[in-house]
């Protein structure tokens, strides 16, 4: 097989000193608030200019892997996710850390990386050509479909269901700020520091960072308050692995939720998180565990975020369709080396296509080895006093909103909303369910503006015709209803209980 013919490139001189500096970079780099996946890989791009083309692809590839992973360090030690798509990893993974489990959740995600990283690359190995068939019947009408089925979820993601709809509600309305993405008309817009709407790295910055920043002043200004953020239990790699191992109900649906969101152009890390967080919470014997460090939501999570990166590069390779922003970069990179999506690349190029491919799945073990390591020190972020973590946090959050458009504007934006949103936290709000919203509303409304653009006067028929569109409207219907049903349950118990 070519994969494993081209594998020795992968191990040659400068292509694996790139490979191990791009996985320890991209895990650096995505553990910084505000520098996502996408991000990293564009500001690696003219550093590639003078490489050969399969060294310049294979640090762009690392670099994409392990900022994916490196995300939910931030995410489970300071309750900051690196990117979007480690938003749900903050939901059981910073409780963990609040009780003292940070190496343990940290365990477990880059575990789990591996194993949802491992079998999106396979994926992108063996079903390539067929799998790109599949994305090519994703048109606006089945993209908003997928939107909304991730809408459906937005309710699980509070404590309290009304309380996550409200949220979600704010969000989706935060989303529309700005002009509409195909009329191109102008809505909302009280202020001039609104005039490009509602950045999304602003707003996930924002709405995690500054109400956790509050938190950590207020804790300070108790004199009886703790000096350190949590007390850290060691916790043997061996045991992780074998639990972790263990746990297949968590890795299989973040792994096949994962793979299958990765294949649809433009669906996201995110939705993958989010969507794999919560069909294992409903599948749980027990959803009320959720959200209190439950080690299945961190799984779950971080094995369809790395699951994703695969899948989202076969539409990218054969057809020239990103699968995901991060990917749209990449598309960047191969065209600056003279490389064609098609069939050119695994005919003509094939030797530089497979050693890209072969270094992915190489960097998935690099990516579990070195962030293993990282876990160890996991001890020295929570040991740092409350007020110090505060102010270096303060300055991550702004360094990081700033340098996504080089903007004083996104600076405020986040800073208000981040404000609004510790407020709104003393009342019981999560900010997840809010994130989730403004995230889909922009794909949303997107793909339903330019359904209805291609439908014409037979919308309805566009919109329902098609075996795609009528399984995820099953799924759709199926994801409310099962909500409707888990609550039900956990109220009755709630009322046998008492």
């Amino acid at each position: 097989m070519d994969f494993i013919q081209y594998m020795p490139e992968v191990f040659s001189g400068l292509n694996l000193l790139v490979l191990l500096a791009g996985t320890v970079g991209g895990l650096i780099l995505g553990a910084t608030p505000g520098l996502s996946p996408t991000m990293a890989v564009a500001l690696l791009i003219p550093f590639t200019f003078q490489m050969q083309p399969t060294t310049s692809l294979i640090l762009l590839g690392a670099v994409y892997t392990s900022t994916v992973a490196g995300g939910a360090v931030s995410a489970i030690l300071v309750n900051i996710p690196g990117a979007p798509a480690n938003i749900a990893t903050i939901m059981d993974g910073h409780p963990m850390a609040k009780q003292g489990r940070a190496t343990e959740a940290l365990h477990y995600c880059f575990i789990s990386s591996l194993i949802g990283g491992l079998v999106g690359v396979f994926l992108l190995i063996f079903f390539t050509p067929p799998l790109a068939q599949l994305a090519l019947k994703f048109g606006p009408a089945e993209l908003f479909w997928i939107s909304i089925f991730g809408v459906t979820i937005i309710a699980s993601l509070g404590g309290s269901p009304v309380k996550g709809l409200i949220a979600g509600a704010v969000g989706l309305w935060l989303s529309t700020i700005g002009y509409n993405p195909v009329l191109g008309e102008e809505r909302f817009v009280f202020t001039d520091l609104l005039a490009g709407g509602i950045n999304v790295i602003a707003a996930l910055i924002g709405l995690f960072a500054i109400p956790q920043i509050l938190t950590l002043v207020a804790k300070a200004s108790q004199p009886s308050g703790p000096i350190e953020l949590a007390e850290l239990h060691s916790h043997s790699v061996w045991v992780s692995l074998r639990y972790n191992l263990s746990r297949i109900k968590a890795l299989t649906l973040g792994s096949v939720i994962g793979s299958i969101i990765g294949i649809i152009p433009g669906a996201g890390g995110q939705i993958a998180g989010l969507v794999a967080y919560d069909q294992v919470k409903k599948m749980s014997k027990d959803p009320s565990v959720f959200g209190h460090g439950e080690p299945d939501g961190v799984i779950a999570a971080e094995s369809a975020n790395n699951a994703m990166v695969g899948p989202s590069l076969i539409p990218l390779l054969t057809l020239g369709i990103p699968g995901s922003p991060t990917a749209a970069v990449l598309l960047g990179g191969l065209l600056i080396n003279g490389l064609f999506p098609g069939p050119n690349l695994f005919t003509v190029h094939r030797a530089v296509t497979w050693t890209f491919i072969d270094s992915l799945l190489i960097g998935q073990i690099f990516m579990m080895v070195f962030g293993l390591m990282i876990a160890r020190y996991s001890v020295f972020v929570t040991r740092i006093p409350n007020h110090t973590m505060a102010a270096a946090v303060v300055v991550l959050a702004i360094f990081g909103t700033y340098s996504v458009q080089n903007s004083v504007a996104d600076v405020v934006v986040m800073l208000v909303l981040g404000i609004l949103m510790y407020v709104a936290s003393r009342i019981g709000f999560s900010a997840a369910p809010l994130v989730l919203g403004l995230i889909l509303g922009n794909i949303t409304e997107t793909n339903f503006l330019q359904a209805r653009l291609i439908a014409g006067d037979d919308t309805w028929s566009y919109f329902t015709g098609g075996t795609i569109n009528k399984v995820v409207i099953a799924l759709c219907f199926l994801s409310i209803g099962y909500s409707i049903y888990s609550e039900r349950k956990q109220l009755r118990q709630q009322a046998a209980t008492v």
